[in-house]
C-alpha cells in the first residue's frame, strides 16, 4: 500500500513537470500580469484579413529567414491553405500589426493571397514584445544567437528576472543562463554559431576561456583542423590563461589527429618556432623544428637544454 502511495507521488510530480516544459503558448500567455487576460482576445474565431492591412512586427526576434524555406511554404499554403492561423492587434479601424506567425505571412505573400486566417488581439508594446518573443522561442527554429538575443530582450525590456523568465517560456533558468552567456562571445564566434561553422558545444566550451585571442585562435583551429567539442573542453581547460597559438599552418595539419596538433601547439609554445610533423600510418615519422639564424638555433637548443 505504501509502495503504491510512493508510485501515484512520483507519477504526479513527474506529470507536473511535464506539463510545465511542454506548455503552450495559450497557457504561457495565461502568466502575464493582466487585470483580466480573457479580455484580450477579440475573438476565438479567425478572421480572414487582408494581406494589405497587415504590418510586420517590429518586435520580431527573428533577424534572418530562410527565402528556400519561404518558398517550399508557399508551396505548402498554395496547395492546402493556411493550417494555422496567423496572431495580430488591431491598431485602428483598417490597419492590424503581425504579433506571431511572420513566416506564414510572408509566405502567404509569396503565394499571391489576398486575405489570411487571423486571430485579433489586443496587447500594448510590451505585451506584443513577450508574445513574439515567446512564439519564437517556443516555435521558431532561431539559431542560438537569435534564442540569447530574445531571452536578453524578454529580461531587459519586460524587465523580468532570469527566474521570471524562465516561467514564461517553460524553459529551466540554468537554460536561460547558458542561452546568455553566448552574447559574451566576440562578434566572429557568434557569427560563426549562427552559420553553423561551430555547434553550440563549441561555443559553450570557448566561454570558458578568459581571453579574447585564445577563443579566436582556438576557433579559427575548430573551423579549419575540425577539433570535437570534447577537444575543446580540452583546450579550454589548459589555455582558459595560457596563451594559445593557431596550429592551423597548411592543408596538411588538416590530416593530423588532435593529439598530434595538440604536441605541434605545445612544442611550438614552448620553442616559440614553427613545428611540424610527418608520419605514416603505422606511427613512423619525423619533427621539424625552424629556426630563422644560428642564434635563433642556439637559443632552440639551449631550451631543450641539449
Amino acid at each position: 500500500m505504501k509502495l503504491l502511495k510512493k508510485t501515484k507521488l512520483k507519477m504526479n510530480q513527474s506529470n507536473k513537470r511535464n506539463k510545465s516544459l511542454g506548455r503552450g503558448l495559450s497557457a504561457i500567455l495565461g502568466t502575464m500580469s493582466n487585470n483580466n487576460v480573457s479580455n484580450k482576445i477579440n475573438s476565438t474565431s479567425t478572421q480572414n484579413i487582408s494581406l494589405s492591412k497587415i504590418s510586420e512586427n517590429p518586435f520580431q526576434p527573428r533577424s534572418k529567414f530562410d527565402n528556400e524555406k519561404l518558398h517550399e511554404l508557399a508551396i505548402s499554403i498554395e496547395q492546402i491553405g493556411i493550417i494555422q492561423p496567423i496572431t495580430v492587434r488591431k491598431i485602428n479601424a483598417e490597419q492590424y500589426q503581425l504579433i506571431s506567425g511572420e513566416r506564414r505571412f510572408r509566405a502567404s505573400k509569396i503565394a499571391n493571397f489576398n486575405t489570411i486566417p487571423a486571430y485579433v488581439r489586443v496587447a500594448n508594446d510590451e505585451e506584443m514584445l513577450q508574445m513574439a518573443l515567446i512564439e519564437n522561442i517556443q516555435r521558431e527554429n532561431l539559431n542560438p544567437i537569435e534564442i540569447a538575443l530574445s531571452y536578453k530582450r524578454l529580461i531587459k525590456e519586460c524587465e523580468l528576472t532570469q527566474e521570471a523568465c524562465s516561467e514564461k517560456v517553460g524553459k529551466k533558468r540554468s537554460t536561460i543562463t547558458n542561452f546568455l552567456r553566448l552574447l559574451k562571445l566576440p562578434s566572429e564566434i557568434q557569427n560563426g554559431l549562427i552559420e553553423n561553422k561551430i555547434s553550440t558545444g563549441h561555443a559553450r566550451a570557448l566561454i570558458n576561456i578568459n581571453s579574447k585571442t585564445n577563443q579566436i585562435n582556438i576557433y579559427n583551429d575548430i573551423i579549419n583542423n575540425g577539433f570535437s567539442v570534447r577537444e575543446v573542453e580540452q583546450l579550454s581547460k589548459e589555455f582558459s590563461d595560457t596563451n594559445y597559438k593557431s596550429t592551423f599552418k597548411s592543408k596538411k595539419s588538416q590530416n593530423l589527429t588532435f593529439e598530434y596538433q595538440k604536441i605541434i601547439h605545445d612544442v611550438s609554445n614552448k620553442l616559440n618556432s614553427n613545428v611540424e610533423i610527418k608520419h605514416n600510418k603505422s606511427g613512423k615519422g619525423k619533427m621539424t623544428i625552424a629556426f630563422k639564424n644560428n642564434e635563433d638555433l642556439k637559443r632552440i637548443i639551449k631550451i631543450i637544454n641539449i
